[in-house]
């Protein structure tokens, strides 16, 4: 029996023998049904591996057996994967280690079995349930797009370690293995199948029937074979080390040395050919236990389960869903407005769009239909589904024919009466529970809600540019807006592929309000001297997505400035920008948009192509008042702009603009970019220490840049609640 006794359980963890159900529909057949009752989706935790053991046992036992079916419960619930929860409570490496080469030992024996074996499988196969699949002599999946194959344990800071580090690539190759571990990609159906990732697909409707004709040898397949490449390729030491170098190249590109995952994983994979089972469970056993143990892998669970959570605000206290809207509206034919309209046709809503500008609707439809297009020809979409996404998306010159629908979304100016005005007229002509949602990324929701017929369906919808990239949703809650009015509109954001985050109606809501004093720092130490390419270099280093001024060119500059002045009026002094923004902007320099910013954005000549990213503007040096700041170490810098940013998050944690502080990091590495492996905002202040972070705040404060600036140097200050932290050893996810 393998011995799982320090791998942690669930509380709820049912009895022996409750977990898998075994069938004999025929002599000689057994059918294998992972089945846990604990679990609306079955999981490979302790409970389900223990029972996996035992019945392993009875079937290596069983000298009439033939064949052996692995299965779920539906055609559609094959496994979730390994238990998460477990590998975020594990702290020491030598119990991660034990587990998983007992874990290697149990697949090992189910690979032995002289039986066939077939693994049918549906749905999500993510990891673990891949790596079960690959010890089975075929895999035979479903070809519903419900299905998604692959192996994502590099999304989490870990490696796959039950064997798919040396069966993927005895299976398909190295590179194709590369790829699809190092972008912990999940694949669908036919295109798993076409890397030889499975075997055969095949209806939901009868994939137990033709799993059990493959396992008796009644019907047969053909595994894709690659003959000469394997030794052209996974055995070629040349080859190898080109793949070597470009995959480590793109992994570069990408982690930054952030994340040592994709790093592992690639070693393991190119000395995967020629170890033996035992040599490369012993590989994978000794790299899950370091990673599974370490800082980066706890940040990224931590975060996935942050995101997990964010999806029960899709229902109801009491677990039961809203009616999903059929029918939606969008005020405002800009690039937001144009953007949600066209995401929610995308995923089933009828959406009329409206504007006044019959060329804004022009350019937003044929913006949708391109979309579409490239979709079907990546054969995301069939031709049908495709032609019906399209015409999903309806436009109407000013707002008309609105009143079946569930949900107005306005996306005009940042203007309050013209907002207001926007809502009356959709308040008129829809019904009393309809929703009616603002994108506003500064004003006020409660404002809206005055003078409006039921003012408790009104809520804050704030999508992030560009809509369909961003993950985040923050769902700003007024006064009056009802907890049955969050749910709808969460239920609708996690419909749209979002993650929702509930906010108080604040100025500048979380996000904003965190990248406002984070930008203008970056800004601030540009005026003294600093190259916006340093500084870029810097934050990217540190495990942003972009650096402050290239997300500044992408926002626009007239955006920024804009919403620089409205967290001024909300917030005083503390927030008082540079004047560098308003100096550099004009008709032309709106940042990408307009073509020229901090970067010049504007296209190569006629013929040629650029290569890497667009270069500085010429003329920054004449927007800059000084040089002291280019004296200050690189790590100074970074303190600076990322203190700005910290000090402005206490505050919002000690309003409590979101509930937890779980929250509070998944919408700082959602919607600022704030670095994944860090664990987001208020996990890496808690690394820091509330303690040394009032030393660092208050360094920075009385250097002579920041004192002479008048105001704006109060976002240095602690505030009370680091300072009560600070005295008590406390942290913010300890409150």
């Amino acid at each position: 029996m393998m011995d799982l006794s320090q791998f942690p359980a669930p509380d709820d963890a049912p009895k022996a023998g409750e977990c898998i159900r075994v069938e004999r529909p025929e002599e000689g057949l057994a059918v294998v049904i992972f089945d846990s009752p604990h679990r609306s989706f079955s999981v490979l935790d302790a409970p389900l591996l223990r029972d996996l053991d035992a019945v392993v046992t009875e079937l290596e036992g069983d000298t009439s057996l033939k064949g052996v079916v692995f299965t779920g419960r539906r055609p559609d619930q094959f496994l979730a994967g390994a238990d998460v929860e477990a590998i975020a409570k594990i702290t020491n490496p030598e119990v991660v280690k034990k587990a998983v080469l007992a874990v290697h030992g149990l697949l090992a024996r189910i690979e032995a079995l002289s039986a066939r074996t077939v693994a049918a499988v549906g749905g999500p196969v993510p990891g673990g349930a891949l790596e079960i699949s690959l010890c089975c002599n075929v895999i035979l999946a479903t070809d519903s797009p419900k299905t998604r194959i692959g192996l994502p344990e590099t999304m989490l800071g870990i490696v796959p370690g039950w064997g798919g580090s040396h069966r993927l690539p005895a299976r398909v190759g190295i590179p194709a293995a590369l790829d699809a571990i190092l972008t912990g990609r999940l694949y669908p159906a036919k295109k798993a199948w076409k890397m030889g990732m499975i075997d055969r697909l095949t209806k939901d409707e009868y994939l137990r029937d033709i799993a059990c004709d493959l396992a008796m040898g009644r019907k047969r397949v053909k595994r894709k074979k690659r003959g000469a490449k394997e030794w052209l390729v996974d055995r070629n030491p040349a080859a190898k080390a080109l793949i070597r170098s470009q995959a480590k190249a793109q992994v570069d590109k990408k982690a930054h040395g952030n994340y040592p995952a994709p790093y592992a994983a690639l070693d393991l994979v190119l000395s995967s050919p020629g170890r033996s089972v035992t040599e490369a469970a012993e590989a994978e056993a000794k790299v899950v236990a370091e990673l599974a143990t370490g800082p980066v892998c706890k940040s990224l669970v931590g975060i996935f389960f942050a995101s997990e959570a964010a999806k029960k605000l899709a229902k109801f206290e009491d677990g039961s869903s809203p009616e999903p809207m059929g029918e939606g509206v969008v005020v405002g034919g800009g690039v937001m407005g144009a953007g949600i309209a066209s995401l929610m046709a995308d995923k089933g809503l009828e959406v009329r769009l409206a504007d006044l500008n019959r060329a804004a609707l022009d350019t937003a439809t044929i913006a949708h239909r391109s979309e579409i297009e490239k979709k079907r020809k990546r054969r995301r979409l069939t031709l049908g589904k495709a032609n019906a996404a399209m015409d999903r998306l309806t436009t109407t010159v000013g707002i008309s024919g609105v009143d079946g629908a569930d949900i107005a979304v306005e996306a005009v100016a940042e203007i309050m009466k013209v907002k207001q005005s926007v809502f009356g007229e959709l308040a008129a002509a829809m019904s009393d529970d309809a929703i009616l949602a603002t994108n506003t990324s500064s004003l006020s929701v409660t404002e809206m809600q005055k003078g409006l017929p039921n003012p408790s369906r009104v809520v804050g919808m704030h999508f992030f540019n560009p809509v369909k990239k961003m993950p985040l949703v923050e769902i700003v809650r007024g006064e009056e807006t009802s907890e049955a009015t969050i749910r709808r509109t969460a239920a609708l954001a996690v419909r749209l592929g979002k993650t929702p985050v509930v906010t108080k109606d604040v100025p500048g809501f979380l996000v904003n309000r965190l990248l406002g004093p984070y930008l203008d720092e970056a800004v601030r130490l540009f005026v003294e001297g600093v190259s916006p390419l340093r500084i870029d270099r810097l934050l990217v280093a540190f495990g942003m997505p972009m650096g402050p001024f290239t997300l500044l060119d992408e926002v626009g500059l007239d955006i920024a400035v804009h919403a620089a002045k409205s967290l001024r009026e909300g917030y005083g002094d503390r927030m008082a920008p540079s004047d560098a923004l308003d100096g550099m902007l004009g008709p032309d320099r709106l940042g990408k948009k307009s073509g020229k910013g901090f970067y010049d954005h504007t296209p190569p000549k006629k013929g040629k192509k650029r290569k890497g990213p667009p270069p500085l503007m010429d003329d920054l040096s004449r927007f800059q008042r000084g040089t002291r700041a280019m004296a200050m170490a690189d790590q100074t810098l970074v303190e600076r702009i990322v203190l700005a940013m910290i000090g402005e998050g206490a505050r919002a944690f000690e309003e409590r603009v979101v509930a937890t502080a779980q929250e509070f990091d998944l919408a700082t590495v959602f919607g600022t970019g704030f670095a994944p492996f860090r664990g987001g905002l208020l996990k890496y202040a808690d690394a820091v220490g509330a303690e040394r972070l009032i030393t660092l705040l208050d360094q920075h404060r009385s250097m002579p840049d920041v004192q002479e600036r008048g105001h704006g140097a109060q976002r240095f200050e602690p505030s009370a609640l680091l300072r009560d932290l600070a005295r008590n050893g406390g942290t913010f996810h300890g409150r």
